[in-house]
């Protein structure tokens, strides 16, 4: 019972604070943008533009939820919620820290630490797919199924290379759990011993995040606006959130996988270290948006098919005869 209560209380507050960071970094994020633009950002709710995620929330939570006729209406309300979900219990698996001591009792930083936690996280990520597919089929819309079709097809693609670069990693550190993957960079980094996966990792995570300049599944001057087109209000916004929180999840693997999760000087505390990591990749993501364009949709297949694939198998088998010799 005891353990139960643990777990409850880590599920509430890891949903709590995951929505409470999703709000502000979408407020952060339009800061960021509008100075790399050379344009004001949020700046009339509040000083400064500090209660705009307030404003967002009231605006998303009463504004008409309207349903197309033709809709299969089940679904069609279900498919944000597993996107929300999918991407609220992929972060479970994620430590954020070693384990503390509390009241004489060992707390690990993380819902779950199964020995294959690698494997599950990747294995709950991919099943956000689900909630954009379902979500532009059960519209009735071609432009809704255009734009499903796209991210599946994206999606799929780029997990190939993904999955390829994360087995570099573990043949580096001998485990699956992730608290040993991080262990095993306690003297340097997976980034310096394996810099082709991490490059290859980075850009799939880009493309699985349906970020810029992967951001084809929405394709605004295309498809209207995608898989979400015919979404409005509440149900929009689980969308968003599920694609900004999935954000946040990637940029936490990046740091557990390849620059040492915690690990850092001990000047702070390890939660610090990893913290400032994590903020460091979501500032990549903001940067990329402020300065690329979106890619032409065969050439975003060419590059994943053609060049990453080919390129992480490589680097897996280069990685592979590393770890044998030396």
């Amino acid at each position: 019972m005891e353990t139960f209560l643990i777990v409850a209380i880590k599920s509430v507050l890891l949903v709590v604070i995951l929505l409470t960071v999703f709000a502000h970094f979408m407020l952060i994020e339009r800061k960021f943008l509008g100075y790399f633009q050379l344009r004001l950002g949020p700046n009339r709710v509040g000083p400064w533009g500090l209660a705009q995620p307030i404003a967002d929330a009231v605006k998303v939570i009463i504004k008409e939820d309207i349903i197309p006729h033709d809709a299969d209406r089940i679904t069609y309300k279900l498919a944000p919620v597993v996107s929300l979900f999918v991407a609220l219990a992929a972060y479970a698996s994620i430590p954020v820290a070693p384990p503390v001591e509390i009241f004489g009792r060992t707390i690990e930083l993380s819902i779950v630490n199964p020995n294959a936690g690698i494997l599950l996280l990747l294995a709950t990520t991919s099943l956000g797919v689900y909630g954009i597919t379902l979500g532009g089929w059960a519209s009735q819309s071609k432009y809704s199924l255009l734009g499903a079709l796209r991210s599946t097809a994206q999606m799929i693609s780029y997990e190939l290379a993904l999955g390829m670069s994360v087995v570099g990693v573990i043949i580096l550190a001998g485990s699956l759990n992730l608290y040993d993957i991080v262990a095993a960079q306690e003297n340097i980094w997976f980034i310096f011993l394996n810099p082709i996966g991490f490059i290859i990792f980075f850009i799939s995570i880009v493309a699985e995040v349906n970020r810029v300049p992967f951001d084809l599944p929405e394709a605004e001057t295309e498809l209207v606006s995608g898989y979400s087109t015919e979404y409005t209000g509440i149900r929009f916004g689980m969308f968003m959130m599920a694609e900004y929180v999935n954000m946040l999840t990637m940029s936490s693997l990046a740091t557990l996988l390849y620059l040492g999760g915690w690990n850092g000087p001990g000047f702070l505390p390890p939660i610090v270290w990893f913290l400032l990591k994590v903020v460091l990749f979501l500032f990549v993501f903001v940067w990329l948006r402020a300065s690329l364009p979106r890619l032409r949709y065969d050439r975003l297949m060419d590059l994943g098919w053609k060049v990453m694939l080919p390129v992480a198998i490589a680097n897996l088998v280069l990685t592979a005869v590393f770890v044998v010799l030396f």
